[in-house]
């Protein structure tokens, strides 16, 4: 199968090519598409090297398959020239998220959104998903009222710059990445901020977690932050439930959703963490209980990679739905 990377040589693209790999994903010929400034580079890929080219090169080829992780004006202007060939894109910026006509979709909750005429698909907020798939069915089962949801994003979410930002702070020199140090510091801003006081990103969760979880009743309040961490988001949630709700069954329901691990024993120090959850796929979950102050309320705390789970596992997952359903011939 032919498939091309869009972003290939960037920190999210270079994921990509090793979850396909991982994953055993059929790829019979890559090519992998960057910048101007990237073409005639080496990405290493089953064993071997592959030239970086341009999107029209790729195009000229015909693949079966885009995964695009290039930002959302690259998205807007090739993901329709891919899908005009018949290629299935599975895109991982914000652009087409909110597009009522393209599916937002992460596998373990709502594949069967999926039709075989969509041939441009949105990949969530990498915030987002580590949020919903847990949250997925409780909802089912209880209805979830309101949202109220605190991040601890890793500077990876910024992509290369963020953790070379980070990395030449500690050693005693600056970056240009984020608007403040980093190191030894907490930015409550990620993304930019709109004229309501919260940002792009604190809007995404709201907007995106309703249209994955199919509620757009369901109220949602953010607010995003980044820490001086690398390898995984970390979020706190409270959820007020509609109906009330046994917590043995919250631990049961969200322990037997696919890519949930439950990591629960404070007692024994167990909780879940970035530096256990780096390089994993699950979304892990603890510090679950009760919260008195509200009807019906809980809270809980989720980590997950934000570069796997959050970004180049779950385009690599929707692409093996495509895949298992025959759509990539």
């Amino acid at each position: 199968m032919k498939v091309a990377v869009v972003g290939a040589t960037g920190l999210v693209g270079q994921k990509m090519l090793q979850v396909l790999q991982e994953r055993q994903f059929p790829v019979t010929e890559l090519l992998p598409v960057a910048s101007a400034r990237s073409w005639g580079k080496k990405v290493q890929f089953q064993g071997r090297q592959w030239t970086v080219i341009s999107a029209d090169e790729a195009i000229a080829q015909k693949p079966v398959l885009a995964i695009f992780s290039a930002g959302g004006s690259v998205s807007a202007q090739l993901a329709p020239r891919f899908a005009a060939i018949g290629c299935y894109v599975v895109d991982n910026s914000s652009y087409w998220r909110m597009d009522p006509s393209v599916p937002l979709v992460v596998p373990e909750i709502n594949a069967d959104v999926l039709t075989k005429a969509d041939h441009i698909i949105a990949n969530p907020n990498c915030s987002t998903i580590q949020m919903v798939l847990p949250l997925a069915p409780l909802h089912r089962e209880f209805g979830i009222k309101r949202i109220v949801v605190s991040t601890y994003q890793s500077v990876t979410g910024a992509g290369q710059k963020g953790i070379e930002q980070l990395e030449a702070e500690r050693a005693g020199g600056s970056g240009t990445k984020f608007p403040h140090r980093i190191d030894m510091n907490v930015l409550p801003h990620i993304d930019s901020f709109l004229p309501d006081g919260y940002t792009k990103e604190e809007m995404k969760m709201v907007n995106e977690t309703r249209k994955i979880l199919r509620d757009n009743t369901i109220a949602v309040s953010a607010t995003t932050v980044r820490v001086p961490v690398e390898g995984g988001h970390s979020e706190s949630v409270n959820i007020e439930f509609r109906k009330p709700y046994d917590l043995a069954k919250v631990r049961s329901l969200m322990a037997d959703m696919p890519g949930v691990v439950i990591q629960d024993d404070p007692a024994n120090n167990l909780y879940p963490m970035p530096i256990t959850a780096w390089d994993k796929d699950e979304v892990f979950v603890g510090r679950i209980r009760r919260d008195p102050s509200v009807g019906n309320g809980l809270n809980l705390w989720c980590v997950s990679d934000n570069i796997r789970k959050g970004a180049a596992t779950n385009a690599v997952q929707i692409a093996q739905v495509l895949l298992e359903k025959g759509w990539l011939s």
